[in-house]
């Protein structure tokens, strides 16, 4: 069976941890941010762990 392939565009945008969860950025913060308060923004800003629901697919794009 051949190697793997890497999906690029999920590399691009998924990074796994040291422990082997997977740590992605938060949507909604590129443009219209002026109508959201400062904490949303400030919280947006920051990156998160994929949830389990979805780890299992992301787990796949990037081997």
């Amino acid at each position: 069976m051949p190697k793997m392939k890497t999906h690029r565009g999920a590399a691009k945008r998924f990074s796994k941890t040291g422990t082997g969860k997977i740590k992605r950025n938060r949507a909604f913060a590129s443009h219209l941010t002026g109508k959201k308060s400062s904490s949303r923004k400030r919280r947006l800003r920051k990156s998160t762990i994929v949830k389990p629901a979805d780890y299992k697919r992301v787990k796949v794009l990037i081997p």
